[in-house]
C-alpha cells in the first residue's frame, strides 16, 4: 500500500508498505479523504509540540470499511465512515469522568501515532461513524467541525446571545457555524481579506477591526497570544471567553478586568461524543459543509505541493484525495 511519510520537518517521502493487520476490535479502513489542518502545517514546519518523526500525518479522515469484526454499531464492509482520531485509555481520571478528550494518555492519529496519509488504516470499530447520505468530503469534515461544536458546547451558548468569534480560519469558521445553529447573534473578527469574504458566506457580520460592542460569549480561535490577551476586553460583564486556539507560550490576563466583569474563562480541546450529532446536522441541512473545501490534491501530490498550500490563494481547507485502489 502507498504511504506518504513526513520523515523530518520539511521533508516528505513516498513509500510502499504491507497492508496492516487489524487487532481485536479493529476494522480495516480504506482511506479516501484527508483534510489538511494547522496541526499538519505546524508538524511540517517543525513547530508542533509533542511530535516525533517520522510520522504519517492526517487526522481529518473519511474512508470505506474493508473488513471488520461483528459489531453492535451496524457497521458493514463498504460503509462510508468518518474516522474519529482520538484514542483514549478509558482508565485515567479524565476518562472515568467522561472527559476522554482530556485523557492523560491521549493518542491522536496523525499526531502521536500514524494517521491517514496512506491507503489503508486500522481503526477501532467504536471510532468509526457511518452515513449512507454524506459524501466522503463531508465525512472528512466532521472532525474539524467537531472542534467548533465542542467549543460552542463549552460556552453554553444560549439563544439570542451576542457572540464574537475572533479568527476566521477553519476552527473559527466551525465555531461560527455552530454558534449560528445555537441561535447566537454572531460577529466574526478577521484581518485577512480572503477569510473575511469567506466568513461572510455564513450570513454573519464580519469585522476588520474590533468595535466597542461587547459579547456575551467570545471565542478566540487565533492561536495568537496577543489576540488571546486582548480578547478578554471584548467580553461583556458576566460573559464567557473560550480559548479554542492553542499557543505555545504564556497568556497574560488583566486580572482587575477579569474580576470586575466576573468573566468565565474556558479552554476547549478536541471534542467529546460530537461525531454522530454533527453527521445528523449535516444530513438535515443544519450545517453546510459544502463551502469548506477550496483546494484539492492527490495523495501522490503531497510531497510536491504541501509546503505551498498555506500560500495558495484563498486556501481555507485543502483536501487530499486518496485513490480507491492500491
Amino acid at each position: 500500500m502507498h504511504q506518504i511519510v513526513l520523515e523530518n520537518p520539511g521533508h516528505f517521502v513516498q513509500r510502499e508498505a504491507l497492508p496492516p493487520v487489524p487487532s481485536a476490535g479493529e476494522a480495516l479502513v480504506r482511506i479516501r479523504r484527508v483534510g489538511v489542518c494547522g496541526t499538519d502545517y505546524h508538524a511540517f514546519e517543525g513547530h508542533q509540540p509533542f511530535f516525533t518523526y517520522p510520522r504519517i500525518l492526517g487526522h481529518e479522515l473519511s474512508g470505506e470499511v474493508t473488513s471488520l469484526p461483528e459489531n453492535s454499531r451496524g457497521l458493514r464492509p463498504n460503509d462510508r465512515v468518518a474516522v474519529e482520531p482520538y484514542m483514549n485509555c478509558g482508565e485515567c481520571h479524565a476518562c472515568r469522568a467522561r472527559k476522554h478528550n482530556c485523557c492523560e494518555l491521549l493518542r491522536v492519529l496523525g499526531v502521536h501515532t500514524d494517521g491517514g496519509m496512506q491507503t489503508l488504516l486500522t481503526v477501532p470499530v467504536d471510532r468509526l461513524h457511518k452515513s449512507e447520505r454524506l459524501t466522503l468530503d463531508q465525512l472528512a469534515l466532521v472532525e474539524p467541525l467537531s472542534i467548533g461544536a465542542h467549543a460552542v458546547a463549552r460556552g453554553e451558548l444560549r439563544n439570542g446571545e451576542e457572540v464574537l468569534v475572533i479568527g476566521a480560519g477553519p476552527i473559527g469558521l466551525a465555531a461560527t457555524q455552530f454558534a449560528v445553529a445555537a441561535g447566537g447573534r454572531v460577529r466574526v473578527l478577521e484581518i485577512n481579506p480572503a477569510r473575511r469574504e469567506f466568513a461572510a458566506r455564513f450570513g454573519v457580520e464580519v469585522l476588520y477591526r474590533a468595535d466597542d460592542r461587547l459579547a456575551d460569549v467570545v471565542f478566540d480561535a487565533t492561536g495568537n497570544a496577543t489576540s488571546m490577551e486582548q480578547s478578554l476586553a471584548r467580553v461583556a460583564h458576566g460573559g464567557r471567553l473560550i480559548f479554542v486556539g492553542l499557543v505555545q507560550s504564556n497568556v497574560a490576563i488583566d486580572d482587575p478586568l477579569f474580576h470586575r466583569r466576573e468573566i468565565t474563562l474556558l479552554a476547549s480541546r478536541n471534542s467529546v461524543d460530537d461525531f454522530p450529532r454533527i453527521i445528523r446536522m449535516i444530513e438535515q441541512g443544519q450545517i453546510d459543509a459544502a463551502l469548506w473545501i477550496t483546494h484539492r490534491l492527490s495523495l501522490a501530490e503531497v510531497p510536491a505541493r504541501f509546503s505551498s498550500l498555506p500560500r495558495e490563494a484563498n486556501c481555507i481547507k485543502a483536501m487530499v484525495e486518496v485513490p480507491g485502489d492500491d
